[in-house]
């Protein structure tokens, strides 16, 4: 029986991917833990003074640096004899992909025993729905909205999990809240891995992405099964797909029922699903490769 240590009750909007994500994350992690979080969604509406929604020891960091953080009280838990404590550095896009990047890297080179998660909202949420690293290409925000004079954002994804694997990190995944007993798994496993790990968790907006909050589960399976977000885990080097769809449903299936995608036309879906179906392949062709190699370049 897993204990249930994100507490409903938060302030969280309906439909929220990003709190459904930190629930299955804390069931698996489990009470031997600690958190820090950064500013962001997540910490906002469930760390409101003087209330909270966590059963395990979580502290709120600044914008930038919830992975030093996490680093130093894994140094000083070792240093009393903790060592099995589990050490968990959470952050969205905005806190991991962007502003907490330097930190995040910083904290993966030097090897400390943390798990690093970035919650994957795909853009500043928080803060009124500003683009970020982890923005997808053509989506319209608020710094990059669609209209005559832009046609939402012009850069694709920065690739973070394999930004990790080439800091040395001998476990990296991707998972989405669309499939939570895989994103559970993938925890535990990591968990279990000395040095730093890292998992980055897809997980779709209603407000920032704009759909009806019931859709919030529809939205990831759909983004997994066209292959617009991928499951897949990197262990020592060893890269494999944890799920390949029978048949990869269209793209524009998963882009459709957005709002920040509204404004796309045919050509600018074709190219999506190009790159989409690019990535796809060239991800079949990394299973079986040893990807330690990537390290030493």
């Amino acid at each position: 029986m897993e204990d249930d240590l994100f507490a409903s009750g938060h302030r969280a909007c309906a439909g929220c991917g990003s709190a459904l994500a930190l629930r299955h994350l804390t069931k698996a992690a489990g009470k031997n833990s600690v958190f820090t979080i950064a500013t962001g969604c997540m910490e906002v509406v469930s760390t409101q003074y003087p209330t909270t929604a966590w059963g395990v020891p979580l502290i709120h960091t600044t914008f930038e640096n919830a992975a030093s953080v996490a680093a130093g009280i894994k140094e000083a838990l070792n240093q009393q004899g903790k060592e099995d404590t589990n050490v968990i550095a959470l952050a969205g896009d905005g806190g991991m992909v962007d502003i907490g990047f330097r930190a995040l890297s910083g904290s993966l080179e030097r090897g400390h025993d943390v798990l690093y998660v970035c919650y994957d909202n795909g853009a500043y949420m928080n803060t009124g729905v500003q683009k970020s690293g982890a923005t997808p290409f053509g989506a319209s925000t608020t710094t990059t909205p669609a209209g005559k004079q832009s046609h939402g954002k012009s850069e694709w994804q920065k690739n973070v999990p394999f930004i990790a694997l080439m800091h040395g990190v001998n476990y990296v995944a991707t998972a989405s809240i669309a499939d939570l007993d895989d994103f559970k798994k993938k925890v535990k496993k990591a968990l279990e891995v000395e040095g730093p790990k890292y998992i980055h968790v897809h997980c779709p907006c209603p407000i920032g992405w704009g759909f009806d909050t019931s859709e919030t589960i529809d939205q990831g399976r759909k983004a997994v099964e066209s292959g617009a977000w991928v499951l897949y885990e990197i262990e020592d080097g060893n890269f494999s797909i944890s799920y390949k769809p029978s048949e990869r449903i269209p793209v524009k299936d998963y882009l459709s029922g957005q709002k920040r995608f509204k404004h796309l036309d045919e050509d600018d879906v074709e190219t999506i699903q190009d790159h989409v179906d690019r990535n796809w392949e060239e991800l079949k062709k990394l299973e079986g490769l040893d990807l330690d190699l990537l390290k030493l370049l």
